[in-house]
């Protein structure tokens, strides 16, 4: 009579080890399945995150495509087709410069030279607007001709200096981007900021190069132009070679761009 207790004792202390032991294993189980749950969630998550920023990627090289296959057409057409009439205006001027009748033959002169000019300047821009040309002549002949397209024709007073060596940057693509980056800062200049000098550095180090240009013009609140089409283009094309962009802008004391591109490996281009 006295003994039943403590079996029954004993039974209960085994039931709730039993219990326990269930209760641990169902916590395990329901830990390991919210963990593995959460792991699933969080590949998903980075998955589309993924799949969104190579979708938003290709639509940007699309973009950047279809810009450049335009601008490479406007730069062929000025060349064949306003380039020859140029031309041919130019040949005949040549040959009428023999008969000329002295009371208008300065005039004439100054005439001839302004269309012998115009054909220089015509082909100067269907070169800085022609894809293969950009990719031959690599990215810093291709800034130079522009600053001195920009001193030829009195717009600015352009310097460019350059520092290392450009062998680094070999990229045509990037090279590609990146000056039309440096065409975009630059039109923008000429158009808004009433500048005299126009002040431009290329500095090529053993991992990236790093490019500065600055203008003394008017400035601008960076606030009303936060989003302008000027400025949106220079972004997603530096987000597209992985550069670091930076342009600030005090009224009345000028603009600044830099551009910090990291060397990447060639690719080749197909426009």
């Amino acid at each position: 009579m006295q003994e039943q207790p403590l079996v029954s004792t004993s039974a209960e202390r085994n039931l709730l080890i039993y219990m326990v032991g269930v209760l641990l294993v169902l916590c395990t189980l329901i830990i390991i399945f919210f963990v593995v749950f959460q792991k699933r969630k969080n590949k998903l998550i980075s998955d589309k995150i993924k799949q969104q920023q190579a979708f938003e990627e290709e639509i940007s090289n699309t973009q950047i495509e279809i810009q450049e296959q335009t601008l490479k057409n406007i730069g062929q057409e000025l060349h064949d087709n306003i380039g020859q009439l140029l031309s041919v205006a130019n040949m005949q001027l040549s040959i009428m410069a023999t008969s000329v009748d002295e009371a208008i033959k300065e005039q004439f002169t100054e005439t001839k030279d302004v269309v012998k000019d115009s054909l220089r300047e015509v082909r100067a821009l269907s070169k800085s607007l022609n894809t293969d040309v950009i990719a031959n002549k690599g990215f810093q002949e291709s800034v130079q001709n522009e600053i001195d397209r920009l001193n030829r024709l009195q717009i600015l007073n352009a310097t460019l200096t350059a520092e290392g060596n450009p062998e680094l940057f070999h990229n045509q693509k990037d090279s590609i981007i990146l000056f039309r980056i440096f065409q975009e800062f630059l039109s923008n200049t000429i158009k808004y900021a009433s500048a005299e000098n126009f002040l431009v550095s290329i500095q090529y180090f053993e991992d990236r190069l790093i490019l500065n240009a600055k203008d003394d013009g008017k400035g601008f609140n960076s606030k009303t132009v936060e989003n302008g089409a000027g400025l949106l283009n220079m972004k997603n094309r530096a987000d597209l070679i992985n550069a670091q962009f930076k342009l600030e802008s005090t009224e009345g004391k000028g603009t600044s761009l830099k551009v910090d591109y990291p060397y990447r490996k060639k690719q080749q281009i197909n426009l």
